[in-house]
This record gives C-alpha cells, structure tokens and sequence, in this order.
C-alpha cells in the first residue's frame, strides 16, 4: 500500500475547510475580498481626527456623506461578487467607477490605499469565469463529434 492509497482520517477543520474551499472556487473570491476591503478606508478616514501633540487634524472633507455612501456601496458590491457570482461583470465594473470617483470625493480614495483595493477588486471580479466540472470537460469531445456526424448525414469522422 503506498502512502496516496492510504485512508486519511478527516477532522472537522477539515471538512469545514474543504467545504470553504469549494465555496471558493464556484465565485470570485478575491475580488469580493479585495473590494470588501476597499470600502472600509474610504468611510473611515474622511470622519477620523489625529491628534498631534496638541494639535488636531481633522479629515473631513465636505464630501464626508459622498465617502460614507462609496464606501458602503463598495461593501455591498464585494458581497455581491461574493454572493451573487452571476452579476460579477457589473459589480466589477461598478466597483473599478466608484474607485475613480473616490479619488475626487475621498480624500484622493482614502489616501490611494481604498482606490487601489477597489480597482484591484473590480478587475479581479470583471476577468474571473466560472470552471468548468471535470465531468463537463471530458464528455465535450464526444458531444462535438456526434454534431459532426448529424451534420454530415452520419458520415462524420470517427
């Protein structure tokens, strides 16, 4: 018996982290992620104040509202790759527009740092495809060559 025939005993961190790894397969993962994560510095830094000695510096602009709104809409929009894989194409672009637009309305998108995430996040989100099962794949040759023959009156190449 060789050492890949062997039985592996399965834990349930196991079961729970090949289950979490199928769910993340069938979406755009890291694109949700990184556009998740996007959205968290864009409605933070406009309403934070630094202290400086005495000093205190705060970051709100006039936009402050416009930050809160880009950024939730970009949390909503990482869900959404998440979760609603069939509409990644618009989440992804709508994720790489509101990136632009926080540039202008948020502090230049969080000191580059949201901008960056959300640009990164929606391109991942717009260029991920769905796989193919393996099943799929390997019955795909036969399916073509039974077209074949119906075309050619059955007298397709075998």
């Amino acid at each position: 018996m060789s050492v890949d025939t062997r039985p592996h005993p399965v834990g349930s961190f196991g079961r729970a982290r090949r289950s979490f790894r199928e769910w993340r397969w069938q979406r755009p993962f890291w694109g949700g992620l990184w556009t998740l994560l996007s959205g968290i510095p864009i409605m933070y830094i406009p309403y934070q104040t630094m202290t400086l000695g005495d000093l205190h510096i705060r970051m709100a602009t006039t936009a402050g509202a416009g930050s809160l709104i880009i950024g939730v809409l970009l949390v909503v929009l990482g869900l959404t790759l998440w979760f609603q894989q069939q509409s990644r194409i618009f989440a992804g672009v709508a994720a790489i527009l509101l990136a632009l637009v926080s540039l202008v309305v948020s502090n230049f998108g969080a000191f580059l740092i949201g901008f960056l995430l959300a640009l990164l996040g929606g391109a991942l989100g717009v260029s991920w495809a769905p796989g193919r099962p393996a099943a799929a794949a390997a019955v795909e040759p036969s399916a073509a060559v039974s077209l074949s023959k119906e075309r050619d009156g059955g007298h397709g190449a075998e």
